[in-house]
């Protein structure tokens, strides 16, 4: 807290008696950072070798609000990372507070770039600009929204805008001052955005290579496309669904892998069983990967792999194992904000010629107040599969890009202090999905009251 108030002045003090002789807490100490950020940065890197003798550090005021960061960038082989806070809160799976700050950097880097006649500095991304740097940024916000309980991700949608808004002119200010800086950080982002389009080369000649000699699984439906930024496989419940899914898919960018059933939960499963399941066999075939500690994410064929099962209890089970396999055996495909889950309708809901689709009975009962303007009778069906959903309802509430929601899946980054915050989720995954069925009773027996409302019964 000290390093996010540079004015604080925190003096700790503790009685010896109450320390081991091996504990690392001081009896007394005095915590006064009067450059806030930016000591807190040149701390973090004190052993580090670095790329720039100066971070760019700053703290801007905008509507009552404090924005407030500090950037180096490190050395070849250096490990980089980028904390944030929002109201002092740590934000380990970052935010639009985090999505600003790189827009900023980003786009000023590259306006530098024009304005001194480099047409290479129009091809950077955040990825090229953000590779080996570390990072602080602590924002104070009025209203803050956070993303569950744990509060790890901002989601105000006015952060990023007013973010990049705080930091962009002072950026671009900072790179002005210092020509020779500049240009030496837009040629390094320059050089990693060629070499990035050159793996990317790479990758699609291997991919077309390999899916030529590759046996694909009968099953699978394959898209057209090799470009993995525009490529998504769905994988779904079952030949019924799977067929409705191929008739509704987009063939050039879609690829749809039907799965028989519930597939094996690996959290319980042994090792001979796992390497034995067919189903997880075709699925790794299918996304061109090797599961387990062989994954490697360049090889991943497809950019998205989107799970969509049936919209009641069942599909929440599939779903639930299949983020189980991925979440034990890609780890990196989830880091990487790659999976997510579609979001089927369960209710069809229509009044004259007016149709409309429900999530689940909460909404359903919201449109039933308030979606419709007649007076006639609401004609309700529930679907009991994706499967007796036509081709048509399903690409357009489910399939079709413009007009689906999907929800990502995402895991916290791992802390670079080496304290894992995966950890907890982790121990999630055991208690809900080991073998231990005592864990899963205390945890329902301790949680029930929290979902009781969601119940479907």
């Amino acid at each position: 807290k000290a390093y996010l108030f540079a004015g604080v002045e925190i003096r700790w003090r503790c009685d010896p008696a109450l320390l081991a002789n091996d504990d690392p807490v001081p009896a007394e100490a005095v915590l006064h950072y009067p450059g806030g950020l930016s000591d807190y940065l040149n701390d973090a890197t004190a052993d580090t070798a670095l790329l720039v003798s100066t971070p760019f550090a700053d703290l801007v005021e905008l509507d009552g609000q404090k924005f407030e960061w500090a950037i180096t960038w490190l050395g070849a082989g250096e490990d980089g990372f980028f904390h944030s806070y929002c109201n002092t809160v740590p934000t380990p799976s970052g935010g639009t507070h985090e999505a600003g700050f790189r827009q900023a950097i980003t786009r000023a880097l590259r306006s530098f770039g024009d304005l001194a006649g480099n047409r290479k500095a129009a091809e950077i991304t955040a990825d090229d600009v953000f590779a080996g740097t570390a990072v602080m940024l602590s924002v104070f916000l009025r209203d803050p929204q956070f993303q569950g309980q744990t509060k790890d991700r901002l989601v105000s949608a006015d952060a990023t805008r007013q973010t990049e808004q705080a930091a962009r002119d002072r950026f671009e200010q900072w790179l002005a001052a210092d020509a020779a800086r500049a240009n030496f950080l837009l040629d390094a982002a320059i050089e990693r955005a060629e070499e990035r389009k050159r793996r990317k080369k790479e990758r699609e000649v291997a991919r077309k290579s390999a899916t030529r000699r590759l046996r694909l699984p009968g099953k699978l439906a394959d898209c057209t496309a090799s470009d993995t930024d525009l490529t998504e496989l769905f994988l779904v419940e079952g030949d019924s669904a799977g067929g409705s899914a191929k008739q509704a898919r987009d063939r050039k960018t879609q690829a749809v892998l039907p799965l028989r059933g519930k597939i094996l939960n690996v959290a319980s499963a042994s090792t001979e069983k796992l390497g034995a399941n067919q189903e997880l066999s075709d699925l790794a075939l299918a996304l061109g990967v090797r599961p387990g500690k062989d994954f490697q994410l360049d090889d991943l064929r497809y950019g998205r792999v989107i799970i969509m099962t049936d919209a009641d209890v069942d599909g929440a089970h599939i779903a639930a194992l299949l983020m189980t396999y991925f979440y034990r055996e890609m780890p990196a495909l989830i880091e990487a904000g790659r999976l997510f889950l579609a979001q089927p309708p369960l209710y069809r809901m229509t009044q004259g010629g007016t149709t409309l689709y429900a999530l689940d009975d909460a909404q359903r009962e919201e449109l039933e107040k308030s979606g419709f303007d007649g007076r006639g009778k609401i004609e309700i069906s529930r679907f009991k599969g994706l499967g007796e959903m036509p081709p048509g309802q399903l690409k357009e509430t489910t399939m079709n890009a413009a007009t689906r929601r999907l929800l990502r899946v995402d895991l916290p980054r791992r802390d670079s202090s080496g304290a894992d915050a995966r950890r907890g989720v982790d121990q999630l995954v055991s208690t809900l999905m080991g073998k231990k069925a005592e864990l899963r009773f205390g945890y329902i027996r301790d949680h029930a009251d929290d979902v009781l409302a969601d119940l479907d019964v």
